[in-house]
């Protein structure tokens, strides 16, 4: 998901680089964006803007990928400016583009998000809804109650990144390079987390149950 943001990003606007000026040399974009960084540690709120116009579509774009959800990508863009507004001294061009910078800012805190999320809904455990209606009776209530418990406690035997990974994969429809690229691991890490991870559901719940 990530690698096809940025893709899609290339396709739209150039990327900053070393034109043929030699290797210290950056492109036109990679400079103008230095000046702004430079003119928001003066804490010019109009060098901040203009750093916003440019890049926060595109970087939008990136975080809904990985979150899949508009509004919770806005809130991640409004907290990177917030961040490059508050933490500008952070950025070293010795170490990168600006670009490259803010696209790591985006990545990061979209990923923690959406493991906030995960966490989140871990926690709650909601019901499937049932196709047949249940009867509101004492038997049906503590069948419920003793089904949830069990879940839950199939859930707490699996690592934060094995949970991650298999919310990801069968909650959101993700596939596993999906998965994977979302939250910066290699493939086959992700496969043998997934693996690893259904394997233990499977022991924690009763036969036939998963």
């Amino acid at each position: 998901m990530v690698v096809k943001a940025v893709v899609s990003y290339a396709l739209l606007v150039p990327l900053p680089m070393a034109s043929s000026g030699g290797s210290a040399a950056i492109s036109d974009t990679e400079g103008r964006w230095r000046a702004y960084l430079a003119g928001i540690q003066a804490r010019d709120l109009e060098s901040l803007t203009r750093l916003y116009d440019e890049s926060a579509r595109i970087l939008f774009g990136l975080a809904l990928r990985v979150l899949s959800d508009p509004a919770d990508a806005e809130e991640v863009i409004l907290d990177v400016f917030h961040r490059v507004w508050n933490s500008v001294d952070g950025y070293d061009a010795t170490r990168g583009t600006v670009w490259g910078w803010l696209t790591v800012m985006t990545r990061n805190r979209a990923i923690d998000r959406l493991r906030q999320a995960i966490t989140r809904r871990s926690r709650e455990m909601p019901m499937e809804s049932s196709h047949e209606p249940v009867t509101a009776c004492p038997e049906n209530e503590s069948i419920l109650r003793e089904e949830r418990r069990l879940v839950r406690h199939a859930v707490s035997t699996l690592s934060t990144d094995q949970r991650e990974a298999i919310e990801l994969a069968f909650f959101r429809g993700l596939t596993h390079m999906e998965v994977a690229e979302a939250l910066g691991e290699p493939l086959g890490t992700i496969k043998s987390r997934i693996r690893v991870g259904m394997k233990k559901l499977r022991e924690a719940l009763p036969a036939g149950a998963f």
